[in-house]
């Protein structure tokens, strides 16, 4: 499982013309989901972005995470994060899974997420999005459950 994790002071997602999903102060996370990912991949990466310490304290170190600043997290499914564009020109997708596995495990860290009180909006599984954010920072961390970077 992978994660782009940024850092926003806003967040809103539109799908088929409608807001879907919107946050305030917090983390928008683009998610993909790998084949062969199980549950224990969404509950690393949700306690991983839950405590990432990139928020500011009182001495502007990055020293608070999501939960300590009571911020709001939004969570988009995104497959192209699997993209494989070590080959030619043309992204190669067979690494993202499949998609009735792949929003069940993406259901599961957002519920995960959402059972640790954060407020938690989403976009819409499998519809063309369009995600405007003000990234703060900017701050943005690449997270993998395989721990490859």
């Amino acid at each position: 499982m992978r994660a782009v994790v940024q850092r926003c002071n806003w967040c809103r997602v539109v799908s088929e013309g409608e807001t879907v999903g919107e946050i305030k102060k917090g983390l928008a996370v683009l998610l993909g989901v790998k084949k062969g990912d199980t549950e224990k991949d969404a509950e690393y990466l949700a306690e991983k972005i839950l405590n990432l310490r990139i928020f500011e304290d009182e001495n502007d170190k990055l020293n608070l995470s999501l939960m300590d600043i009571h911020g709001e997290l939004a969570v988009i499914s995104q497959f192209t994060l699997l993209g494989d564009c070590r080959h030619g020109r043309r992204p190669s997708f067979t690494e993202a899974e499949a998609p009735e596995k792949a929003d069940a495990l993406y259901e599961k860290l957002v519920a995960l997420c959402r059972g640790k009180g954060v407020t938690v909006a989403t976009g819409r599984f499998r519809t063309y999005m369009q995600v405007a954010l003000e990234n703060d920072g900017p701050v943005t961390i690449l997270l993998d459950s395989e721990k490859q970077f």
